[in-house]
């Protein structure tokens, strides 16, 4: 084999020096080097003839594998235009096969599957076997194997056309519509396509099945996921070896290897390679190994600090025919101006995943692109919006804290002693300031630390929790964001100060943290213990850590498409179960909070991606409502309602989401949720409208939509039903004061009769369903109700469109007629006794049900002493204990004994000791006597 180095010197010609850079890389990969002349076909399995004689002139290179001829090269000299040769490529496969006819040569196909048309700097390569016939630009030859691999088992290209019906076994509709756009364009050979789909949408596991499909039915050998970090890629490899195939249920890492790549070389049976494009690159210059830390640093940031674009040669071991089909996660990375040549460098469809592409994304994407509208290269889109009303991401507020230093800066005066700390060694020192030391915030934290500024951030933070997540008292899980890796440093200092907690509770995740960060990651996830994660940007991206409620930004970043990933570590819902797993006292995940401390909300840009959908989140959903009522119909009102909605519907039970429908029309909160969004989307308007869009049509279609959208609001009970809902499942927080909890309930002496009348309503019309109220409209009645009964019966009345709670109807009767009743009821459900009573004018006062006991018990004793029985001071501490359970639970059963606080103190057993014979009788006296009956 001749040697495969290159040798040009400046005396040769253009043609020369094409055909000497052609001969050289042809050598690369794999193929001897012959003229016609001197052809000898059993020197090795792949030779290039040049200048080989055909029936209709001479082709410059004629290609051999075994024997056979399986392609044509045609040679250009450098500076040529290509495709207006395609026909002279043509001539010449027509020339040989009718040369191979009149001699008997052997081929591989007629006409010659393969050609290439080259000037040695550029390349183009026909697969006269493809679907589409048409050149494409390669970065230099296939080694031969994969040629003929081509014609024994078929390529990509071939196989996507013959891909079975999509299964839609655990896959969601976003998914689906991604996969089925990656495959019309694979079907149409577009050599790139981009899938824009929000963050938590489920971009990797989309990819995954689609790759299962084209390895398993598509002719496709090898698949590369390329990832920002390495820590990407350890969560990248976990969904594929763990997906579960839609066919036989089996495990996608059962049917292919999945290979994470560790060191440089990539293991032949492997079917799925995953790894950073820095390592990557260093494979293609030949280096035999790579610093595995190099990967925990963005390409992208690196890309932002080392300008100058990469340089790729041909490495065998890696040959441009590596991999079929190259995924690109996290593609909105501008990286393809240093990166570009890598990603180039491979003869594969590139397929780009992203939340956040920035219009280098759309221009990368869209080469040779070839479609209708501004991107014709985003095969699937899925929005921000989307995703909430379908229950995948969750919304977020902004809460905005500002301190004097961080937005104004500060200064030092000269002659003050300031600590001085070494930036690479941290050692501290003392100096004396011989000039003002000023800084504004561009310094602050980097060449000036200002504890205190941190401290009023945490403290304000601190301070903060009640009010962004009412009724928690354990600190959300939450990720700051910090400046650098010293800056998260004397942040995880302060912060374990200002809580008073300890290492369990704070730590820092950033590329400097000893031990595994792909460790600590996970022990955030799971760990009740570890509440708040310092980093800088090691959780920035792709990181799912689902229970997380609050980030913090202590810093700034340049980039509004950055700023969307950072935001988007918090918008993954969770289970209530998993939460509550990991935040005791946490119901459900229904938004999170952005907490920024920088003024990163104060530019417009950050909000260009994904703005919180709830755009008026100071505003009362009731006035919202009665907007829409009016007939206001803008964008951001319609949005606000939706997420509102949305939250509200994360948690009300199903027995109250049926009971809504009954005055929606039928539509779920979801549905109504879901609708709006969709009406405020120009394609849905331009869509509906159809011919007519070049008109006033798409004007008409929004009108129609919207009404459409706004039906299971428009009826003034549907809207009531949905506030009552809302007043039973939140609080309202006085912000002003910072004082207690303000109870939701009646504001005037109208909305008040409306509740009594709809209490009277349901009693006149449910008395025979309900034993609670049968027991007392009925004269005699037969039993007493239970306290199963009550909670029976408090379940129905807060359902739409009644939504009524004991505490609602307590403060409507006290707002009508405060002499009859007495304050702080309705907040026990066995007040609900109380309230059928006093509505039924059994009673002439409205008391609270254990006030009513308490007297009645008291009357009791009193009857007791006058009959001259006398009980032992332990005799009256456990008959107190049962006036206490007949108060708060109806009545007294001997199993009520095995409850608390009667087991502390021995049961029934305990109970038979002191009162003898006598408990059964004393038992059932005290519920004749103390039960409200």
């Amino acid at each position: 084999m001749e040697s495969p180095e290159l040798h040009i010197t400046d005396d040769l010609q253009p043609e020369q020096r094409a055909r000497r850079v052609i001969d050289h890389k042809l050598r690369q990969a794999g193929w001897i080097i012959q003229n016609y002349r001197e052809m000898n076909l059993g020197a090795g399995r792949a030779i290039a003839v040049r200048e080989f004689p055909t029936a209709t002139g001479t082709t410059d290179y004629l290609l051999y594998v075994d024997r056979k001829a399986i392609g044509t090269v045609e040679a250009k000299r450098e500076g040529d235009t290509l495709r207006g040769v395609e026909t002279q490529a043509d001539r010449y496969a027509k020339g040989f096969s009718q040369t191979a006819e009149e001699q008997g040569l052997p081929f591989w196909g007629d006409p010659l599957p393969f050609h290439y048309i080259t000037t040695g700097t550029e390349t183009l390569f026909t697969s006269r076997r493809d679907p589409i016939v048409r050149p494409r630009e390669v970065f230099h030859f296939h080694q031969p194997d994969r040629l003929v691999h081509w014609l024994q088992q078929g390529s990509l290209r071939q196989g996507v056309c013959d891909l079975p019906p999509l299964s839609d076994r655990n896959l969601r509709q976003s998914q689906i519509e991604a996969i089925t756009g990656l495959e019309e364009s694979l079907r149409d050979d577009r050599p790139r396509a981009l899938v824009e789909m929000t963050v938590g949408g489920g971009k990797t596991i989309a990819a995954v099945a689609h790759a299962y499909r084209l390895l398993r039915f598509g002719n496709c050998e090898r698949v590369l996921f390329l990832v920002d970090r390495r820590n990407l890629g350890i969560q990248a490899r976990d969904e594929f070896v763990a997906w579960q195939t839609p066919d036989d249920g089996r495990k996608f890492g059962e049917l292919y290897p999945v290979q994470l790549l560790t060191s440089n070389t990539i293991d032949p049976s492997s079917k799925v390679v995953i790894t950073t494009i820095q390592r990557l690159y260093s494979m293609l210059k030949g280096e035999e190994k790579f610093d595995a830390e190099r990967e925990d640093i963005s390409a992208w940031e690196a890309a932002d600090v080392l300008q100058e674009s990469v340089q790729v040669s041909y490495e065998p071991k890696v040959p441009i025919e590596e991999f079929d089909y190259i995924v690109i996660d996290e593609c909105h990375r501008s990286i393809y101006g240093r990166w570009g040549q890598v990603l180039d460098y491979f003869d594969s469809h590139l397929i780009g995943l992203t939340a956040t592409a920035a219009p280098e994304t759309y221009g990368f994407f869209s080469v040779n692109i070839v479609g209708e509208g501004k991107r014709p290269n985003v095969v699937s889109e899925y929005s921000y919006d989307r995703s909430v009303v379908d229950g995948i991401n969750v919304d977020y507020v902004v809460y905005r804290i500002k301190t004097k230093i961080t937005d104004r800066g500060g200064k030092v005066e000269a002659g003050e002693w300031v600590e001085v700390r070494d930036k690479q060694t941290r050692a501290r020192s003392r100096e004396e300031l011989v000039e003002d030391l000023g800084y504004d915030e561009n310094k602050l934290d980097s060449a000036v630390v200002v504890p205190d500024q941190i401290r009023t951030v945490v403290r304000a933070f601190r301070e903060a929790i009640p009010v962004l997540l009412p009724g928690r008292q354990t600190v959300p899980k939450t990720v700051v964001f910090c400046k650098d890796d010293s800056h998260a440093e004397d942040v995880l200092e302060i912060i374990r100060q200002g809580f008073g907690k300890g290492s369990d509770f704070a730590r820092k995740i950033t590329y400097k943290t000893q031990g595994s960060s792909q460790q600590a990651i996970q022990d955030f996830r799971t760990d009740p213990r570890f509440r708040i994660a310092v980093t800088v940007d090691q959780i920035s991206t792709g990181t799912d850590i689902k229970p997380i409620e609050c980030l913090l930004f202590l810093r700034r970043v340049k980039s509004a498409l950055l700023f969307e990933q950072m935001r988007g570590r918090g918008v993954r819902t969770i289970d209530p179960h998993d939460l509550k797993a990991v935040t005791p006292d946490a119901e459900a995940k229904t938004h999170f909070v952005l907490v920024d401390a920088v003024g990163i909300t104060d530019d417009d840009v950050v909000w260009k991606v994904s703005p919180p959908m709830d755009r008026k989140p100071t505003v009362p959903l009731s006035k919202l409502l009665q907007s829409i009522a009016m007939g206001a119909t803008s964008v951001d009102l319609l949005k606000t309602v939706s997420a509102r909605l949305n939250r509200l519907n994360k948690v009300i039970s199903e027995e109250q989401q049926e009971a809504l429908e009954r005055v929606t029309g039928g539509r779920s909160l979801r549905e109504i949720a879901e609708n709006l969004v969709e009406a405020t989307e120009e394609k849905t308007w331009i869509e509906k409208a159809g011919a007519d869009a070049v008109s006033d049509g798409v004007e008409v279609a929004r009108q129609e939509i919207i009404t459409e959208a706004l039906e299971g609001l428009t009826s003034p009970e549907a809207r009531e039903a949905i506030l009552g809902l809302q007043r039973q499942v939140s609080q309202v927080i006085d912000h002003q004061s910072q004082d207690q909890v303000v109870s939701a309930g009646v504001v005037d002496d109208a909305r008040a009769r409306q509740t009594i009348n709809g209490w009277q309503k349901f009693i006149d019309e449910h008395h025979d369903e309900y034993l609670a109220l049968a027991a007392y409209y009925r004269e005699p009645h037969s039993r007493r109700p239970s306290l199963r009964d009550i909670k029976e019966l408090a379940q129905a009345i807060s359902l739409p469109p009644y939504n009524l709670t004991p505490e609602l109807l307590w403060q409507a009767y006290e707002k009508i007629d405060k002499s009859r009743v007495k304050s702080a009821g309705g907040r026990q459900l066995v007040d609900l006794v109380s309230l059928i009573r006093f509505a039924m004018q059994k009673d002439d006062e409205l008391a609270p049900h254990s006030e009513v006991v308490r007297l009645r018990y008291e009357m009791w004793l009193m009857e007791q002493e006058q009959d001259g029985r006398r009980f032992t001071p332990e005799q009256r501490r456990w008959l107190d204990m049962i006036a206490e359970q007949i108060a708060s639970s109806l009545s007294i059963e001997r199993e009520d004994f095995t409850l608390d606080p009667f087991r502390h103190e021995g049961g029934i057993f305990r109970a038979s000791e002191i009162f003898g014979e006598e408990l059964a009788q004393l038992l059932a006296d005290l519920n004749d006597s103390l039960a409200v009956g």
